[in-house]
């Protein structure tokens, strides 16, 4: 009875944790289109619910009740394993947000290894659909894919570098607390700059939404799909710019923390902290999208290898020298 009341109350958590991540991937969604239409002076989603908020519902619902069709040529196993694959993977990486100090489902102390490790492994799920799919289109979108995500999470992960010679920590938890007296943005600035770029990049959000470009590759690695497994590409990959959201409030934005240790922000719960910035950053993704034009395909890749990969190695060389000269360098390395 003891073992299954442990059973009941992980799942319990688990639950707590993915049921609102779920919900809150829907009405981004909507956020996402609101944005679109204020930027482009359209009215956006506005008749299904006040203010069009039951929109993303009735998108789901169509999902559902589509017919799902996997093409008679296709692998259908992994056909159908690689939009599980991409969900499945966006989802789990929310275990280890932490969402106030002890608030967080597994506070693991190699926290932000283990983002980074779960978020870069989303792009087998985009080459297992473009390759199972046997049509030259998908496959084609799948292999831009792979290039650009391995090309920009090089750059994030030297980013990285930067924040943990700061801290001297792996947990996310440590890595919120060193920011208690100036967020990372301060004296990190241009490397935030260039996480949310490369943050685009990895998301294949526009600019960067070369996978699945329209004019050449129709819709990339999702042309053959429909239905729910088209949907859960979908909620993967929203899931998966909220996650990149959360890691960028967290290694720059001081997480949970309040911007400014005074008693009239001192009622607002730590969550909301968090959540705030994470919509604030969605909020600029979404403004990327409806501003920016696309990039050809050699500029993308140019400014990943040429342009952000040795700007942050040198940003790296200068905090160590500058943590080390000084005698900054946290206790804990």
């Amino acid at each position: 009875m003891n073992s299954f009341s442990i059973l009941f109350n992980e799942v319990y958590k688990i639950l707590f944790l993915l049921i609102p991540v779920l919900v809150t991937v829907a009405m981004i969604v909507w956020l996402d289109r609101r944005v679109w239409a204020f930027v482009q002076k359209r009215r956006g989603p506005n008749v299904v619910g006040p203010f069009g908020l039951l929109q993303s519902l009735a998108d789901a619902l169509k999902y559902i009740f589509k017919e799902i069709i996997i093409p008679a040529s296709s692998n259908k196993v992994i056909f159908i394993l690689a939009p599980i694959t991409t969900m499945t993977l966006a989802l789990i990486a929310w275990a280890v947000i932490p969402f106030g100090e002890n608030l967080v489902l597994a506070d693991i102390n190699v926290g932000i290894l283990y983002l980074f490790a779960v978020s870069s492994l989303g792009v087998y799920g985009i080459i297992m659909g473009g390759w199972a799919s046997n049509s030259k289109y998908p496959f084609l979108g799948a292999i831009r894919s792979a290039a650009q995500m391995v090309s920009y999470e090089v750059s994030i992960g030297v980013i990285i570098i930067n924040v943990l010679l700061c801290v001297g920590s792996l947990n996310l938890n440590d890595i919120v607390l060193a920011q208690k007296n100036m967020w990372f943005v301060v004296p990190l600035f241009p490397m935030f700059v260039i996480f949310f770029i490369s943050a685009l990049a990895e998301t294949n959000r526009p600019p960067f939404d070369l996978p699945e470009a329209e004019a050449e590759l129709v819709a990339g690695y999702q042309t053959e799909y429909s239905g729910m497994m088209y949907a859960m590409f979908w909620l993967g990959e929203y899931a998966n710019i909220l996650l990149m959201c959360a890691m960028g409030s967290i290694l720059f934005l001081g997480g949970w923390l309040a911007p400014l240790e005074i008693e009239v922000l001192s009622f607002i719960p730590a969550p909301f902290w968090l959540i705030f910035k994470i919509l604030f950053l969605f909020i600029l993704f979404a403004l990327v999208k409806a501003i920016v034009p696309r990039y050809r395909y050699d500029q993308l890749m140019k400014l990943g290898w040429k342009i952000f990969l040795p700007l942050s190695i040198i940003w790296v060389v200068i905090t160590a020298g500058y943590l080390l000269y000084f005698n900054l360098l946290p206790v804990q390395l």
